[in-house]
């Protein structure tokens, strides 16, 4: 059981890492371009994972293989020239570059399928691992990018609605802030978040790979 254990992690690491510090990255430098250097100023423009992970929503991700997050990119709104517009833009980099990435990986994947099982055997100890990180890196990218897409602070989704609502209601919607996280937490902890999020994740799975999820 420990040695399952142990290469589980062996062979979810790596994908949980990319998937997390593109994600992140991908923040800081929509942010940077739109005119905020913050997070640049800060090493956050970077593929290194250490400069983005969080220990408790990157071991939350390990266990649950659908929810996690990485330390949010700090962004001084101020510094953007339309600030509604660009901090979506900001907040939408994270979940496509996640969905473009999972992208990437269904290419690698569907080449494993016509390559054929037996491509695969040729050399197991290769190519078999390889086989199980690229179809979980197709899971875990699209899992990050809906789950982050949840319309509850702070995760990138709310900063989306708060854009798309009408003013008023925007600031209506943003007094739930305070309280976003124990919703967050109770909609994972009730499973809610599960039922809603895993029907998504593996429509959207089925669509890259052809059916294969």
């Amino acid at each position: 059981m420990l040695q399952g254990y142990i290469l589980k992690i062996i062979l979810t690491a790596p994908p949980i890492l990319l998937a997390l510090t593109i994600h992140e990255c991908a923040h800081a430098w929509v942010a940077n371009r739109l005119g905020d250097p913050t997070a640049k100023m800060l090493g956050r423009v970077t593929l290194n994972p250490l400069k983005h992970l969080d220990p408790i929503g990157t071991l939350m991700l390990f266990f649950s293989g659908l929810f996690g997050w990485a330390k949010p990119v700090p962004v001084n709104p101020r510094n953007f020239r339309n600030i509604g517009r660009d901090m979506m833009w900001v907040s939408l980099a994270g979940p496509l570059s996640n969905l473009a990435l999972a992208a990437i990986f269904a290419v690698i994947y569907k080449i494993f399928l016509i390559a054929g099982p037996g491509f695969v055997h040729t050399m197991p100890a290769l190519f078999r691992p390889l086989f199980i990180m690229v179809e979980f890196s197709i899971l875990i990218n699209i899992s990050l990018a809906v789950f982050n897409m949840v319309p509850v602070p702070p995760l990138d989704g709310s900063k989306v609605i708060t854009y798309l609502l009408p003013p008023e209601k925007a600031f209506a919607y943003s007094r739930i802030e305070p309280y976003g996280f124990m919703i967050l937490l109770l909609l994972i902890i009730t499973g809610a978040l599960h039922k809603f999020v895993s029907p998504i994740v593996f429509l959207m799975a089925n669509i890259l790979t052809g059916g294969q999820y």
